[in-house]
């Protein structure tokens, strides 16, 4: 780490420390999220209703099907704004969905820059859990480097802007945010990609807060998925 985020940290660790929710637990040098449906519900004003999202998404239909995932089926969806989200469905009975559910809103939500998707909101009802994240409308980067018509589009510019885009992301977690976050499943098909072919970094249930003065992941355990 560089010597100026060393700095900050010595002389405001009692303040970073502070601003991690009380529902984070540290483990092993890291936080996890332990709270409750409760601790979610208290965040209103992500709350979206059930309703609103199921007719975003024309009843999940699967012709607004984005993909599959450990998490669940993704959706676009299009609020009564006319603005375009993509919604993030839970399976059923998926106990590792149900922590990702949990890490997502407690961590994403602090989290705000141009190379991080946005959450934009959730939904808890009975049993139908859900993430609404900003839309990205040219899809993850695994679609580019594995499928040879797009493979072309990607010349050594792009390639170049994209490495950028990643990178400044993984220096906002690792360094400039506000809390100190390891994502742990990073991969191409977790980096989306918009319009502007600017690349953003998807997809935190796995990701974990270091201990404010702690420089390495430590856990002793293969994280992520290939």
């Amino acid at each position: 780490m560089t010597s100026r985020v060393l700095g900050a940290y010595s002389n405001n660790l009692n303040a970073v420390l502070s601003s991690i929710p009380s529902n984070f637990t540290a483990n092993g040098g890291f936080y996890n999220v332990t709270a409750g449906d409760d601790a979610i519900q208290r965040l209103e004003a992500l709350q979206f209703q059930f309703h609103t999202l199921r007719a975003a998404t024309e009843d999940f239909s699967d012709a607004n099907k984005l993909g599959q995932g450990g998490f669940g089926a993704v959706y676009k969806g299009c609020l009564p704004s006319g603005q375009n989200i993509a919604v993030k469905r839970l399976s059923g009975h998926s106990v590792q969905g149900e922590e990702q559910f949990r890490n997502e809103i407690l961590l994403v939500a602090k989290l705000r820059h141009r190379n991080l998707v946005s959450l934009l909101g959730y939904c808890s009802e009975a049993e139908e859990k859900l993430l609404v994240h900003e839309f990205v409308g040219n899809g993850s980067l695994d679609h580019f480097t594995f499928d040879p018509v797009k493979l072309t589009q990607l010349s050594w510019e792009l390639r170049y802007k994209i490495i950028c885009g990643i990178a400044r992301g993984l220096l906002y977690l690792h360094e400039d945010s506000q809390l100190k976050v390891i994502h742990r499943d990073l991969k191409m098909s977790n980096n989306l990609i918009d319009e502007e072919m600017n690349p953003k970094i998807s997809d935190f249930g796995m990701a974990r807060l270091l201990f404010a003065d702690q420089s390495r992941d430590n856990t002793g355990r293969q994280m992520g998925t290939l």
